[in-house]
């Protein structure tokens, strides 16, 4: 003897599925342009992060050599030893970074000895690439650690 399925076990009729569409659609439009903005947000967190790796690597050079690059030897004395002086005595073979990162816009990181903030200063001007800017375009540098 069969039994007639009950309500309980049929499935959803097509307006409940069209129901859900509509409401999944609804938060879908409310939510992406919140995330939207997310992306500049992450930008400055990976150029604060590839910033403070950087100094890392200046403190090691540093601890070997006794200085900090010149601002003239720059960033490239981490990757390669400087053939300009002051010449660093106790140069790490391979280097203090397998290669200069570029900042999140595909700028290169700036580097200053002696800083305007600090003893160095190593900065990314940010979003437009040019000194100084708010928001996005604000300069992401050292003295924000």
């Amino acid at each position: 003897m069969r039994h007639a399925p009950s309500r309980a076990m049929r499935g959803f009729s097509l307006l409940e599925l069209m129901i859900v569409v509509v409401i999944l659609g609804i938060l879908a439009a409310l939510v992406v342009p919140k995330i939207m903005d997310r992306p500049d947000e992450a930008r400055q967190v990976a150029a604060k992060q590839d910033i403070a790796a950087i100094q890392q690597a200046l403190k090691l050079y540093r601890l070997d050599n006794f200085r900090y690059p010149s601002t003239e030897q720059g960033l490239a004395a981490l990757v390669q030893k400087p053939t300009i002086e002051p010449l660093p005595a106790n140069w790490k073979g391979g280097g203090y970074l397998d290669k200069l990162p570029k900042d999140p816009w595909g700028n290169p990181y700036q580097f200053l000895n002696p800083g305007v903030h600090a003893e160095i200063d190593v900065f990314s001007y940010g979003a437009d690439g040019e000194p100084g800017g708010e928001g996005a375009d604000a300069d992401i540098g050292s003295w924000q650690q």
